[in-house]
């Protein structure tokens, strides 16, 4: 088995070297990350120690992928270039390294751009926003005061924490969502296959009874019919309702509608308001805390809100602070704070440390999304397993009325 030397980075930033025995060097580069370590070079043993030196990069790309850039890949990026410039690496090395690294065409194509940017003398921030469609303002501007400062390995590990608190926040609300899903295509499939193959069944059995079936019986037979006879066009139809709806979501006005009826919910409502607030509060305070002034960081962490309801009134907030409003002033006039917000701004104004308090804001909003979702959950998951209990009971029962209708007037 070959023999592989390699360098690394750890979390604090150390390099670490050593050798390890392995298959191919993707098994060392699967063995590096699983230590969490980020590998800076990969060379075979057997190859002249001073080419392996001159690459400050790995050789062997493991695989393809030809998925876009995600999220995720940002995350990925901004993780390793926080560890290797903590590591002392220099920015345009560092760059080169995540390219050799790189195993998605899209991603290398976009660190390429980036490091020709900077190679040509363009600061690092201003070789983002040229992909703003990628990284986001917030990305850009936290960027650009790391260069400021002098502090962008620091920054740029801060800005690892957001998005990885961001995606474990969107994560919980996704997977809470997941098992009442389930739970309805269960319903769903169970219905059609009652409907659908059970029902027809009994269909001969009952048909010269009329009007001596009882009604909840003759109600299930119509139902059974009506869905094998039009089933296959039931379908179409379904789908291209469902299709005009997922367009009717994507237009302004249907969106806006939408989010409207969401926020009218009596549970989903406070808890998508409160998920709202806590991107706004937590790209606030991530911001601030960063040295981005607080306008620039207003009209930033507005555009976190996803929702238009809640966004508009957020949006005034900017122009009111710029005319000299105190920040408190601006937060009370917009009407979606609750009085903790606004007493912990208020203590952030007398302190100085608005970011802070923002911050902290953005932590217990975090828990109370968390504990709602859950108790929602709680109350949701026995309401579906009853609904679906009934529908099928009823439709046994109407069918077993039928039984003993036909067995009565058999005697």
């Amino acid at each position: 088995m070959p023999e592989f030397v390699w360098r690394a980075a750890q979390a604090n930033g150390q390099l670490v070297e050593g050798r390890t025995e392995a298959a191919a060097s993707a098994a060392v580069l699967r063995q590096l990350r699983e230590r969490g370590l980020t590998p800076i070079h990969v060379e075979d043993a057997a190859l002249n120690p001073a080419t392996a030196k001159s690459v400050p990069g790995l050789r062997v790309n493991t695989r393809i992928d030809k998925s876009p850039v995600k999220a995720a890949d940002i995350l990925t990026l901004t993780t390793e270039l926080s560890i290797m410039l903590r590591a002392g690496l220099a920015l345009d090395n560092a760059l080169r390294v995540l390219i050799e690294m790189s195993h998605k065409p899209s991603v290398r194509v976009l660190l390429e751009a980036i490091l020709e940017d900077v190679k040509g003398g363009a600061p690092f921030s201003r070789a983002l926003t040229v992909h703003r469609e990628h990284f986001g303002d917030f990305y850009i501007n936290m960027v650009r005061s790391g260069e400021a400062s002098g502090q962008m390995s620091q920054v740029l590990e801060r800005l690892v924490s957001h998005m990885e608190r961001l995606r474990a926040l969107r994560e919980s609300v996704v997977s809470a969502t997941l098992y009442p899903a389930i739970l309805l295509g269960v319903a769903v499939i169970s219905l059609v296959a009652m409907l659908g193959f059970v029902v027809p069944q009994f269909e001969q059995l009952f048909k010269d009874m009329g009007d001596a079936l009882p009604m909840p019986t003759r109600v299930v037979m119509v139902l059974g019919h009506v869905f094998r006879s039009y089933g296959p066009v039931l379908i179409p139809v379904i789908v291209l309702v469902g299709w005009l709806f997922l367009r009717w979501l994507r237009s302004p006005s249907g969106r806006a509608k939408w989010q409207n009826w969401i926020l009218g919910l009596p549970v989903l409502g406070p808890l998508l308001h409160k998920y709202e607030l806590t991107l706004f509060s937590r790209s606030l305070g991530t911001l601030l805390g960063n040295g981005v002034p607080l306008l620039t960081a207003l009209h930033i962490a507005t555009e976190t809100v996803g929702n238009a309801r809640l966004r508009e009134p957020l949006s005034k907030m900017a122009p009111m602070v710029k005319e000299g409003t105190r920040m408190v002033v601006a937060m009370q006039s917009t009407k979606v704070f609750e009085p903790l917000a606004i007493n912990l701004v208020r203590v952030g104004e007398e302190t100085g440390r608005i970011g802070h308090m923002m911050t902290e804001l953005a932590d217990i909003l975090n828990r109370e999304v968390e504990t709602g979702i859950k108790r929602a959950l709680t109350l949701l998951e026995p309401i579906l397993i009853l609904v679906l209990g009934v529908l099928i009971a009823a439709i046994i029962v109407s069918i077993l009325l039928g039984i003993l209708s036909v067995n009565d007037l058999a005697q």
